[in-house]
């Protein structure tokens, strides 16, 4: 009888001594998610970031062509006038 009480009296603080464990900690897989999550973004606005300033610079140049060969325009009228 002293065994089955002790048996179950172990099994009880058992039970409770695992219940009051730390769980473990499953923030760090879920920081490294967030951490990737957040460089992809990052790349992804740098991306756009840098395709929006190459779109800028060509019609920069292209206004700035068109400018020059309307200069070049005047420039041959008042020398043929």
């Amino acid at each position: 009888m002293k065994k089955v009480l002790a048996t179950m009296f172990a099994g009880l603080f058992a039970t409770s001594a695992f219940a009051q464990t730390a769980t473990p900690a499953t923030t760090e897989p879920a920081r490294a998610e967030v951490k990737a999550e957040a460089r992809e973004a990052k790349a992804a606005v740098q991306e756009e970031a840098r395709q929006a300033k190459e779109e800028v610079k060509a019609e920069a140049k292209e206004a700035k062509e068109a400018v020059q060969d309307a200069a070049k325009d005047e420039k041959q009228a008042a020398e043929t006038k």
